[in-house]
């Protein structure tokens, strides 16, 4: 008999690229795991793959050129190439898919949340092995964050129709978890020693909006499709693990207020990410959005009322069609007042499909980045200020690098900081030698100077 035929066959290599936000990479993650459980391993390079996945952006200009420029490379390099996305539900001129305009050789193309697509495209394209090691798969499935923290997807889809966005078109309207699958999911990313956990969403107060809060069950228990009881549930999940719930794309809705208790209490992080984009309320009206500048301002009152040491982040666009001088000077007066711990801007940028591009008074681009300069000149400030508050404070900071143990210092984040968007806390060595740094624990830290938008500490 020849030794080759009782060779275990080659293990199939899937290449994977994910962009966009942290949605598309939980669509990801939910793909990797399938991929996973169904025995395919992942390449690290495109040549050395069976074929390639590209999980596109398809929002802002820059991202959809980021992505057809990957599909390129990856076409360039493998030839095989399944596309999915937000991209992928994007048309392009005269209504056909864009990507396929493109790209015409791609293997595939699906929209966003599409796992089973996906899959059914690898496995027309590339057999699934025969002997799949399923018992391989860890519980909480395959993740592309770092050990220590992950991202729990809690619903898709939106229900608001903002003019200068798409994302309804490319994601469809709400659609909730159901509660127990989401409370299950976050116990299976403690138990796999996660210490943060990063709530996101298109809208995550309005979870449960689209079911009318129906009650659900987890653990034998009845919990309703709610943000305030799923919050309330998860911060009970984490407690015992002593970790981290962080929340992300919070509208300033005023049902909020009842999360900001848990904050206080130390259930759920002094940490809210609120997309308020602007302050004028005439420029808001033609943004479609749903609070108004006025009301936005008293929400904020009210949660630092309830919670003084909440921390907010928001975005902002600047240069909106329409805006005025005196309109963009609102929402410089409104960054001043409303004193938001960290502040993104972009300029507009026109999103092909957009309703915001009908509409009249279009700002030259050199205005448009001037504007967004001019915000961010007032927002850094605003931020250089109140990190200058931090120092001399003892903080509790979750350590994301640690070479040698911390032996030269590291970096972390405290609670303030989400991952990727925020500044960081940059440990100095400890003054101890007996003090060490590890990768996803807590340490304690005593805040002695700023760096740009990060804090330097000393470990105690």
């Amino acid at each position: 008999m020849n030794k080759d035929s009782l060779a275990p066959p080659a293990v199939p290599k899937i290449g994977f690229v994910s962009l966009g936000c942290p949605k598309a990479l939980t669509d990801s993650e939910l793909i990797l795991t399938q991929l996973s459980a169904e025995g395919y391993a992942t390449s690290k390079t495109f040549a050395g793959a069976d074929l390639v996945i590209v999980n596109t952006c398809g929002f802002i200009d820059d991202a959809v050129k980021e992505s057809l420029d990957t599909i390129g490379e990856a076409l360039a390099a493998n030839g095989r190439v399944i596309v999915t996305g937000c991209l992928g539900a994007k048309a392009g001129e005269g209504g056909a898919n864009l990507v396929r305009q493109m790209h015409p050789s791609v293997l595939a193309v699906t929209g966003p949340h599409a796992t089973q697509e996906v899959m059914d495209a690898v496995h027309l394209h590339v057999p699934k092995p025969h002997d799949p090691f399923v018992d391989l798969v860890p519980a909480q499935g395959i993740k592309l964050t770092p050990r220590h923290y992950a991202y729990l997807k809690i619903s898709e889809g939106c229900n608001h129709r903002c003019t200068f966005c798409i994302i309804p078109s490319l994601r469809g309207d709400l659609v909730s978890r159901p509660v127990g699958d989401v409370l299950s999911e976050a116990r299976r990313l403690f138990e796999s020693g996660v210490k943060e956990l990063l709530v996101v969403s298109q809208d995550t107060s309005a979870y449960g909006v689209d079911v009318k809060y129906r009650t659900g069950f987890w653990d034998g228990r009845p919990v309703k499709t709610r943000m305030f009881d799923l919050c309330e549930q998860l911060a009970l999940l984490a407690e015992p693990f002593g970790a981290w719930v962080r929340l992300h794309y919070v509208y300033p809705y005023p049902h909020v207020d009842a999360i900001v208790p848990l904050m206080a209490g130390g259930g759920i992080l002094p940490y809210l990410d609120v997309p308020f984009q602007h302050a004028h309320p005439d420029v808001l009206r033609r943004m479609k959005r749903p609070a108004s500048g006025e009301k936005n301002l008293d929400r904020l009152l009210r949660w630092r009322e309830l919670c003084p040491e909440i921390v907010v982040r928001s975005t902002f666009i600047a240069g909106f069609p329409g805006e005025t001088e005196a309109e963009f000077e609102v929402l410089l007066d409104f960054m001043r007042e409303a004193q938001i711990d960290r502040a993104g801007c972009f300029a507009y940028s026109p999103v092909a499909g957009a309703s915001a591009n009908d509409l009249p008074g279009a700002l030259p681009a050199e205005l448009r980045e001037e504007r967004r300069a001019r915000f961010m000149a007032v927002a850094e400030q605003v931020s250089a200020d109140k990190l200058q508050r931090r120092i001399g404070a003892t903080m509790q900071v979750l350590v994301d690098a640690a070479p040698a143990l911390g032996r030269k210092g590291g970096v972390g984040r405290s609670y303030a900081d989400a991952p990727e968007i925020d500044g960081c806390v940059k440990l100095l060595p400890p003054e101890k030698a007996s003090k060490q740094l590890r990768v996803g624990e807590f340490t304690r830290a005593r805040i002695v100077g700023t760096q740009g938008h990060d804090l330097l500490a000393l470990p105690v």
